[in-house]
This record gives structure tokens, sequence and C-alpha cells, in this order.
């Protein structure tokens, strides 16, 4: 979508283009047909953790959790119906699995996203979201977008969605090496093999720094990918530890179970947060352990020190040199401290998945509080003006699954059956007051 000086209201301004998003749009197309909206998306196009499409790596969630299955089987936008548009029906069924490829999803996600580009704002950088005010009152939102000139411009909007995803997570001791590019997230990983591939070359060390998925996965590439370089996985626990996706500890992914959270008060939302973190951090798929713990057996079988699995280690230093990335750690056991100097580091460390209050913060004077209620909205000082939602950022509230795939579909329809509401109590609001006309007198 082209923002030009005709824009002069959006009725709904998304501010991020991922899955969140994108099921919403799909939403809105139902509840609130007619609406103007615009989706703004950093990203030059719509990809999905696109440092992460490693071959061979499996989506955790079924395909049946895609944008609109879990709402409506019978819509357009279902992975079943792309299949059938891409003409792989038939030979997906032949895999018998519930678990497409990472890159097949984001392709799936692609297509489907493609149909929105008349409501997609790409390469545009959300800045600020601020307010309009009339006599005081908070009348709309006024949306600062950035292009990739770094040129700005404002859109103003009766009410936005934040659905921008996770902001990756730097562990403190790597923080003063932000600007150092032999360091890097997980994230970005596919973007930066080159930096693996010198070490590769040399016969260096590199070090994947987590004890999740991502950690693993990436461990597991550079193993295949780059037959000489050596390869440290350093994590905080005492092990690899499996992630529990038994049917019954799954049952807190349904959108069900987000009522029952809400309903809690806030310790006992953490007690039961805290319970089930198994499901989905600092875990990682047993398949791909028992692969690991094949390669390092083997690996002791032909006597080879290539790969290494150093758990238990709390790092208490990191700093840059010539030679490389010096990390220091000690183990949390014993005590023995240890230092290994590396030609890369992969920070598998997650992400931080809060409101960017920078973005926000402006708002500050017409908010009575950031904490979400149970349809996604920040409570504001005028209920019945501009309204924001949150996608992706309500952990705390909602539970573990606001940040996955499991709730997309349900928690979009709630959202798009929100705003309909509110957008036709604001145009009721404004319109010019209809007085009846007088009735003539009888006689």
């Amino acid at each position: 979508m082209i923002i030009d000086d005709t824009v002069s209201m959006l009725d709904v301004a998304g501010i991020g283009f991922g899955p969140s998003n994108l099921a919403l749009a799909i939403a809105l197309d139902a509840r609130a047909p007619g609406r103007r909206s615009c989706f703004f998306e950093k990203q030059p196009e719509f990809r999905w953790h696109g440092g992460m499409l490693l071959p061979g790596s499996r989506m955790q969630v079924s395909f049946l959790k895609d944008l609109v299955t879990l709402h409506d089987p019978t819509s357009r936008f279902t992975f079943v119906n792309y299949l059938h548009a891409r003409g792989r029906l038939v030979d997906f069924i032949n895999q018998k699995t519930f678990f497409p490829s990472r890159i097949e999803f984001n392709d799936y996600l692609r297509w489907a996203a493609a149909q929105f580009d008349d409501r997609a704002s790409y390469g545009t950088e959300v800045v600020a979201v601020e307010p309009v005010t009339t006599n005081g009152r908070l009348t709309a939102f006024a949306i600062r977008i950035a292009d990739a000139a770094g040129r700005e411009r404002v859109v103003r909007a009766r009410s936005a969605v934040v659905a921008m995803g996770g902001r990756p997570r730097i562990p403190e001791p790597f923080r003063p090496l932000k600007r150092e590019p032999r360091l890097f997230h997980s994230s970005g990983y596919l973007r930066h093999l080159d930096r693996i591939r010198l070490a590769d070359e040399a016969g260096g060390r590199v070090a994947v720094i987590g004890g999740g998925q991502s950690a693993a996965e990436i461990f597991s590439d550079i193993r295949s990918r780059f037959p000489r370089v050596k390869v440290d996985l350093i994590l905080r626990a005492a092990a690899l530890k499996p992630a529990d996706d038994s049917p019954f500890v799954n049952e807190i992914f349904n959108p069900g179970f987000t009522d029952l959270i809400f309903s809690q008060a806030p310790a006992q939302r953490r007690a039961v947060i805290d319970e089930f973190r198994g499901t989905n951090y600092s875990v990682v798929d047993l398949d791909l352990i028992q692969s690991i713990y094949e390669d390092l057996y083997q690996q002791k079988v032909t006597g080879e020190d290539r790969l290494r699995i150093r758990a238990g280690q709390r790092i208490t230093g990191v700093s840059a040199g010539e030679g490389g990335i010096a990390v220091v750690t000690r183990d949390t056991m014993s005590g023995v401290p240890a230092a290994e100097t590396y030609q890369a580091v992969i920070l598998a460390t997650g992400y931080d998945r809060d409101l960017p209050r920078d973005l926000v913060g402006a708002l500050d004077p017409h908010v009575t509080g950031w904490e979400p209620d149970r349809l996604y909205r920040v409570p504001m000082a005028d209920p019945s003006g501009p309204v924001l939602h949150l996608q992706g950022a309500c952990e705390d509230s909602h539970g573990l699954s606001d940040t996955l795939l499991s709730v997309v579909v349900i928690r979009a329809q709630e959202i798009a059956t929100a705003l309909a509401a509110h957008l036709d109590r604001m145009d009721a609001a404004a319109a010019p007051a209809r007085r009846p006309a007088l009735a003539g007198a009888a006689g």
C-alpha cells in the first residue's frame, strides 16, 4: 500500500505484519468489511523468522493451527487450500505428517500475505504512536512512520494493533559488544553464514549460546553445513531438556485456556506459567536431542573433538580482540572457571516480547494502565475514543500461548469483532444528531 496525502484517517493501523496481524487482516475482512486498514512492516517483504529457515527444520505445531482453520475451516486462507493452490495437496498427504517444514509454512504465510498487498506497507518502520487531541480529548492516534531512508511522515488512525513480534534478547555480558560483527543473534543466523564460513576455512571454533530449540538447531546445522569448524554449545542448564508436548500438557495452548489464565489473580497466573515453562522455553524436540547425542557418541568412537556441549556454565566475562571473542565461564556445580576464544558467537537467547514503551510512551496521559483487558485492549481514560490492542505482548496476563501460533486465529477474531463494534460506536457518536421531524398539527 502506498501511503500518500490522500490517506486522511485509517480505521485500523497495524504495527507489524507477521502472522498475528496477518490473521487479523483476514478476520477484519469478514468482521469489518469496508474499513480502511493498513499494516506497517519494517521488513522489505513478508518473511517469518527468515534467519532461521534452516533446511530440514520442521514446525512444532500442527498445520491445522494456521491463520484461520480453528475459526473457519472452509476459508480460502487455510493451509490445506494453500497446498491445493500450489498443487501439492496429495503429495503432502503422502508424507503422513501434521508438521510441515518451516520453509513451507513461511511460504504459506507469504502466499496469504500477498493477498493483502493493497493493505501492507513494507519497508516502513513505526517510530512512535502519539496522541491527537481535540479540546484535550483523545480523538485519534498519530502513527509516525519512517521509510528505509529515514524519511518520516504521520498517518492518523482511529485504532491501532501492535504486533511487532519479539526483540532479540542480548544477555548482559554481551551488551558491550552489540556492534561487534562476530557476535550476532540467532534471528540473523542465515544472514551471517559468511562469519562461520571464515571460521570453517581456518579450522576455528564458534560458540552457540543457549539451551533451547534454536540453539540446538543451529548447533546441528553448523555441524552438517561446515565440516571443519569446531562448535561449542554453551548452556547454563545441566543438560539439554526435551520439550513436553504430550496431549494433556498441550491443552494449555488451547484457545479456551486463555480464559482460565486471565481469570486468575496475578500470582496464580505466574505460578501456572512457571509450571508449564517446559513446554516452550529452554527445551528441545526429543528427536533433535537424540540426533545430537548420536553425533557426540560417534565423535567418541572416532576420537574427534569437533563438537562439544558445555552444559552447566555461567558466563562471567566477554571481550573482543584481534584473535576473536573471548568467553569466560564458571561451572555452576564445581565453580571451576574456563576461557575460550571463538571466531564467531551466536546468541540463541530468545526474545523480549513486552510492549516497547518508547513506542507508545506519548500515550501515557491517555491510558489508565498498560495491562490489557481480556480482549487485549489497553485501558484508555476515555473508553469511547481511539482503542489500542496488543498481540504477542500479553503472556503475563493471557498465558504461554500468547507468543505462539496456537491462539493466533481466535485472538484475531476476538480483536476484529471488538474493533468492528468499537468503530461502529465511534461512527454513531460522531454522526450529527438527527432530530425527528415535527408532526403536523391535527385539525
